[in-house]
């Protein structure tokens, strides 16, 4: 083969090879717009049920599509279309209107709603949420603190269980007000309820807009201890959390 015939064969090689990349990227751009997208879990705000170093996929498609759904939020487009509207004790992500980042926090109340919190317990419309105490541990807090909390099973009126985590029934939001959700709004909590950033505090979250919304939870695919990056493999033996992942996050 000649000089000339190989520098062609090299240059259509380069060409094949950047358009496989550039259609490889715009599939894994589709697929994280309308389909699942991955997330991490940084904070304690939903322990045990997600933990420090969980990975998630939430789909898209559930809540249907708003600005907050595509990889840049900030397109002029308000609202949104093929909704379907959260369901109460669904784990959800979030864009807080006063945050620039994501939040991952469970659905407690529909728009209408009043939500108070009394003495460690949470009333929803006057209705005392039915918890049984599970158990005592120890959890690990976003600093690296290991510190003694209670467990208990919560059941939502709706029939959605999970279990919630407190430090003691007096802390900063296990006495409240009561929260009246506005139409089109969702009040959002975490279940590990004294170490937890969440709707309690109108200031910082508040009630979440139904176009906030960026998809629902669904599955763990990768967990690690301590927040460990996952790139680094070499760190895995003893630190991977292999009874986590390819789980539902309601399980």
């Amino acid at each position: 083969m000649s000089d000339a015939a190989k520098k062609k064969t090299g240059k259509g090689e380069l060409r094949e090879t950047i358009v496989i990349i550039v259609q490889a990227l715009l599939i894994a751009l589709v697929f994280r717009t309308f389909a699942f997208e991955p997330f991490s879990i940084p904070t304690a705000s939903m322990q045990s049920n997600l933990m420090i170093g969980d990975y998630i996929l939430a789909s898209k498609y559930s809540y249907g599509y708003s600005r907050y759904s595509l990889p840049y939020s900030e397109v002029p487009w308000n609202g949104r279309i093929l909704g379907n509207a959260p369901q109460r004790g669904d784990i959800a992500v979030i864009r807080p209107v006063p945050q620039s980042e994501n939040y991952v926090k469970r659905v407690i109340g529909l728009p209408g709603d009043q939500i108070q919190m009394i003495d460690g317990r949470l009333t929803i419309n006057g209705e005392t949420v039915e918890r049984e105490q599970v158990g005592d541990t120890v959890d690990r807090d976003s600093t690296g603190v290991d510190i003694p909390v209670i467990e208990y099973r919560e059941t939502l009126p709706n029939g959605v269980s999970y279990i919630t985590q407190e430090i003691s029934d007096n802390a900063q939001f296990d006495n409240t007000g009561v929260y009246t959700v506005p139409p089109g709004h969702y009040f959002m909590m975490g279940d590990n309820r004294d170490r937890s950033l969440d709707s309690r505090s109108l200031s910082a979250v508040g009630y979440v807009p139904f176009e906030n919304f960026v998809g629902k939870a669904q599955w763990r695919f990768f967990s690690i201890n301590d927040n460990i990056p996952p790139w680094q493999i070499w760190r895995w033996p003893g630190n991977v959390r292999f009874d986590r992942m390819f789980t539902s996050v309601y399980q």
